[in-house]
């Protein structure tokens, strides 16, 4: 399959700077004071969480203007969700509520690096519930760009749904931004989350993910690599392949001109894990949108999520555009790729 947009399409759309992003908002709660381990904890932090709405608001608190679709539970902590999104500037007209016994997604975790504990609640999800009739609600040619986290195909309605919401963006001629975003215990089995996580792949234009989920989608770790130069090849413009400390390697050009660049990490102490991907998105989409050029966009990306990990929660700790300033012009960094 071709590249269904040139960089320059690509370029332009995110320039607007204008998202729409499918998937989920849930609630966080996490183990207060950071070290303390969940079963030991006698007071916590409550925060917004769920992928999409982390990236939306880094995006929204980078500049940029975010607006999400999805589903939440007809209930204070539905409420709850939106709410937030709200707090954070995320644009909340399709974000609609769903009652049974649907539920939001909710997230336990510590502030700790050491043998991290997270416990997530999935049965039931509000989220998953997302329908076509949903998608096709939105107004497309108000946005620069799609996006979506690999969490949002793991369940019908959903998938069918975001499947949907592919085909309506690509008639309007929005570039489709894929954050693999690869969660087990989401998935009824790996054959089948294989199978749909790479037809997602084949149908974007931006395809980011760690080592771990391109190895896994290519059925073998060792081959994870050779699976992101192939989407580079066969089908994305751009394909951030994330190797954790180690830094990232970047495809990108299309097919027929595929450059690679690599790209270091700005180190730091961290006190936990979550976050760092939809931090990484969120300062990709926005640097990308302020006409920064790849080599700086990737840093400024990594440089968020070393911010994020470094303080607790996910969407409170991402930057604002100040706090990235200020932290590349303080940071020995970063790390040579």
């Amino acid at each position: 399959m071709s590249a269904h947009l040139t960089m320059e399409t690509l370029l332009a759309g995110l320039a607007k700077n204008r998202f729409i992003i499918v998937g989920r908002v849930g609630m966080d709660v996490i183990a207060d004071p950071p070290g303390t381990r969940t079963e030991d904890m006698q007071t916590a932090i409550v925060a917004m969480g769920g992928s999409s709405a982390n990236i939306a608001a880094g995006i929204v608190k980078l500049g940029g203007h975010a607006d999400l679709v999805t589903r939440v539970s007809d209930d204070s902590i539905g409420r709850y969700c939106t709410n937030q999104l709200k707090h954070y500037g995320v644009g909340t007209q399709y974000v609609q509520p769903v009652g049974g016994e649907h539920r939001s997604s909710l997230a336990v975790y510590e502030s700790t690096i050491e043998d991290h504990q997270t416990v997530i609640y999935r049965n039931g999800a509000a989220d998953f519930a997302l329908s076509e009739q949903d998608v096709e609600a939105v107004d497309y040619s108000a946005y620069g760009a799609l996006i979506t986290a690999g969490t949002v195909f793991a369940a019908e309605p959903s998938r069918s749904a975001t499947f949907r919401a592919f085909e309506l963006a690509k008639q309007a001629g929005l570039p489709i931004i894929f954050d693999v975003d690869y969660r087990p215990y989401s998935w009824p089995s790996r054959e089948v989350a294989a199978d749909v996580l790479s037809r997602a792949g084949a149908l974007s234009d931006v395809i980011v993910g760690n080592d771990v989920e391109f190895g896994f989608m290519a059925g073998d770790y060792d081959k994870g690599l050779d699976k992101a130069r192939e989407l580079a090849e066969q089908s994305a413009i751009i394909t951030v392949y994330k190797m954790g400390e180690k830094g990232a390697i970047t495809f990108a050009g299309g097919e027929g001109s595929i450059s690679e660049v690599r790209t270091g990490i700005y180190p730091v102490d961290a006190l936990k894990p979550e976050g760092a991907g939809d931090s990484f998105m969120a300062g990709f989409m926005a640097s990308m949108a302020s006409g920064h050029g790849l080599k700086e966009t990737l840093l400024r990306s990594s440089a968020c999520a070393s911010i994020t990990v470094s303080k607790p929660a996910c969407a409170p700790a991402m930057p604002t555009i100040a706090d990235l300033d200020a932290f590349l012009q303080t940071h020995p960094g970063p790390t040579q790729a």
